[in-house]
């Protein structure tokens, strides 16, 4: 077993907690992902990797990972909804010292976003999740198992309400479901059985779009995520 390196910062020298969070959004049919810089030589030049960080002696996890999606992810916690994931525990995942990362899903619907953290800088920025790769530490083993997790989460939950604005088209709605399982669904099915499911509530609008007839406007029901077989 390779070891760790003598020349690790004091307080790596033992093993630490740290969190980090793989933050989802979806956009124009494509599912994103939050990153920021890794740039920490000779161990990474020029890299990136989720948000993350060391908990705080009077931190939980999951109060360190809202707190480091605000300050390194640069979005607001009340957009956000938060899962664990996670426990990473490689005694070799970060080079730098013995760390134990427990990391999150945290989800947020595009149009919940402020313009500023639409956008992307030198600091944060999104990419697609499903052709990134070559993160830093073991990012790109927890994006995958966070894809995992989600494609499997709303095969039989309500967690894609987490991704959605309060109100959408069922158009809107099963393009977000391809975004996420990079599959096309049967159109009359979906809308059939998502309907006859009783967790969405119609509006008494419609969204109107171009020349096409108006489209029915929908919202979940229960803001809660609820176990039930949607796909």
């Amino acid at each position: 077993m390779k070891k760790l390196s003598r020349s690790a910062p004091a307080h790596l020298r033992f093993a630490v907690v740290a969190s980090d969070a793989v933050i989802f959004m979806v956009k124009g049919g494509t599912l994103y992902v939050r990153v920021i810089p890794v740039h920490r030589p000779p161990h990474y030049k020029n890299a990136k990797a989720f948000p993350g960080g060391v908990l705080r002696p009077e931190e939980t996890a999951e109060k360190a990972t809202h707190r480091l999606i605000a300050d390194k992810g640069l979005i607001d916690n009340s957009h956000i909804y938060l899962e664990q994931l996670y426990t990473f525990s490689e005694v070799n995942r970060d080079p730098r010292g013995r760390v134990v990362a427990v990391a999150y899903c945290a989800f947020v619907p595009w149009n919940a976003l402020s313009n500023k953290e639409r956008m992307d800088t030198k600091e944060v920025w999104w990419e697609p999740a499903h052709t990134l790769k070559n993160l830093a530490y073991d990012h790109d083993e927890m994006l995958r198992m966070a894809i995992a997790r989600l494609r499997s989460r709303v095969h039989y939950t309500t967690l894609i309400s987490k991704l959605m604005p309060k109100e959408f088209t069922l158009t809107e709605l099963e393009q977000i479901y391809e975004s996420i399982l990079e599959a096309n669904l049967d159109k009359r099915n979906f809308r059939k059985k998502i309907l006859k499911l009783g967790i969405l509530k119609e509006l008494p609008k419609k969204k109107s779009s171009g020349r096409s007839r108006p489209a029915k406007l929908y919202s979940f029901a229960s803001p809660a995520v609820s176990d039930i077989e949607v796909l």
